[in-house]
């Protein structure tokens, strides 16, 4: 798991998610790239609509298989699967009394009424 490290999608872009969780090799001589990704966090409060309209689309585009940003303003998760050149094919936002769980890493699961106690 990274927390505030980049992950290098592209020549000139390098950007630097709250939680990424990437396959688990050595990253010291070079960040991790979109297929080393497992699953990118955005954490948003003021930044929301940059993170949806700007770094979930850029994500997609690169092939980053799953997104969960979490709106700390109205208290939702948004997850994005299914990444293509035009975007995510799937945006889940689950309801209070649900459990998430990560779709390429299963040991990651979320109890959707913990996240805003």
């Amino acid at each position: 798991m990274r927390v505030q490290d980049p992950i290098q999608l592209s020549e000139h872009s390098e950007p630097e998610p709250d939680i990424a969780i990437v396959r688990n090799r050595n990253y010291a001589e070079a960040h991790p790239g979109p297929n080393d990704v497992l699953l990118l966090v955005e954490v948003s409060d003021t930044s929301l609509s940059d993170d949806r309209d700007i770094k979930v689309p850029l994500y997609a585009r690169h092939g980053i298989p799953e997104v969960w940003l979490v709106d700390l303003v109205r208290e939702r998760l948004e997850i994005y699967l299914g990444p293509t050149a035009q975007g995510y094919r799937q945006a889940l936002r689950p309801r209070a009394g649900d459990v998430i769980t990560a779709s390429r890493v299963p040991e990651v699961n979320l109890d959707i009424d913990v996240l805003w106690r």
